[in-house]
């Protein structure tokens, strides 16, 4: 058998569950998953390699209104995977699609992309299948999508369905990354994302949006099977900084001990990390302070 290969795009509005959809596919945690929208905000790879072939999926930030540079940054580079896929997965959930400005955006992209587009209807355990199926034909009604599919990202339900319509399409080729690749993203990164998760979970209101994680020093020690790690944690406002560290610094020890076991079982080493707080004034309203994080705002 001939085997397939190529890059799917996973895109759509903030918290429809693309994310979840990505590692349930790979079969494991490549992407952050939290229950707030605006989570992701880069590209991430998850790599699927079977008997059929290999599949790059390329999660998205959530397309949303920009108000601030790195927003703007993260609808850019919403379009930018869609630009260099072969096919794109439009994913929704059980809230309603109408002409709402986040709605109107997503279509707006989509026209523009001249891969074959696929709707995934997400969430139909949280929404029934028979009116996840009636979204799915309302929407599906002209040839605005080559395919639609009913999926549950949690539990599995239509994914292997969704996976064998992408394999149908996809071309001939070689695999891009060795077969035991789950992902191209450096473990730096990795451990960047899994500290800003654990952030992102228990702060509340719009502090988590104004966090970003930044990586001083990461060192691997392979004969103590130890790696060490400092990342600087930066808010915009000093009153940020104490909810952050915490009374008597029990908020950070709380995010620092969940990373760290979060890491070690990711890595198979013993990590050494430290975590400080550090204000940057309205950084995420910066471009240059955007540059200098790695989001490469144009």
């Amino acid at each position: 058998m001939n085997r397939k290969s190529g890059f799917v795009a996973l895109l759509g509005r903030p918290n429809v569950g693309k994310s979840t959809l990505l590692n349930r596919i790979v079969r494991a945690k490549v992407a952050i998953v939290t229950r707030k929208p605006q989570t992701t905000r880069d590209r991430i790879a998850g790599i699927l390699t079977e008997t059929r072939g290999q599949i790059v999926f390329l999660d998205s930030p959530g397309i949303h209104k920009p108000t601030r540079a790195l927003n703007s940054h993260m609808v850019r580079t919403a379009c930018r995977i869609g630009e260099e896929a072969d096919i794109v997965a439009h994913v929704i959930d059980d809230r309603p699609i109408g002409k709402g400005a986040e709605d109107a955006m997503v279509r707006g992209i989509l026209e523009k992309i001249a891969v074959p587009r696929i709707l995934v209807v997400n969430k139909i355990d949280r929404m029934g299948r028979t009116a996840a199926d009636a979204v799915r034909k309302a929407l599906a009604r002209d040839d605005f999508y080559a395919a639609s599919f009913l999926v549950s990202a949690t539990k599995g339900d239509g994914v292997e369905a969704f996976l064998t319509a992408l394999f149908a399409r996809l071309p001939e080729g070689p695999a891009f990354y060795p077969e035991e690749d789950l992902t191209d993203l450096p473990m730096r990164f990795i451990a960047k994302e899994v500290i800003r998760e654990k952030l992102f979970e228990g702060l509340d209101e719009e502090i988590p949006y104004s966090i970003a994680v930044r990586i001083d020093e990461f060192r691997e020690e392979p004969e103590k099977n130890l790696i060490r790690i400092r990342a600087e944690i930066l808010v915009e406002r000093e009153s940020q900084k104490g909810i952050v560290i915490g009374k008597r610094g029990a908020f950070l020890k709380k995010v620092g001990t969940a990373a760290r076991l979060e890491l070690e079982k990711e890595t198979g080493a013993r990590v050494f990390l430290e975590l400080f707080v550090v204000v940057e004034r309205d950084w995420s309203r910066s471009e240059s302070m955007l540059r200098h994080l790695g989001y490469e705002p144009v």
